[in-house]
């Protein structure tokens, strides 16, 4: 996806965590998070490239982008 201007209300930096555990701690994040906030998962592991979204859209919550920097990604998710 492109790099777009969100401001994440938390951000969640699971980068070294072993799946499932950025998936585990997005979850935890967006539980304790208000309708319409905005969590940035920061993770390396290469199975949150399908873990995320799909757990955004079982869960209700929308992916709003996914970036990839030189060593990690970035998720966006908005709390429904």
């Amino acid at each position: 996806m492109t790099e777009i201007d969100i401001e994440p209300t938390k951000t969640v930096d699971s980068r070294g965590a072993a799946c499932p555990g950025p998936l585990m701690d997005l979850i935890g994040a967006i539980r304790d998070a208000e309708s319409g906030d905005v969590v940035e998962l920061l993770s390396d592991n290469e199975q949150s490239l399908s873990d995320v979204p799909e757990w955004a859209e079982e869960a209700g919550n929308e992916l709003l982008d996914t970036e990839e920097h030189d060593d990690h990604y970035a998720f966006y998710v908005e709390k429904s």
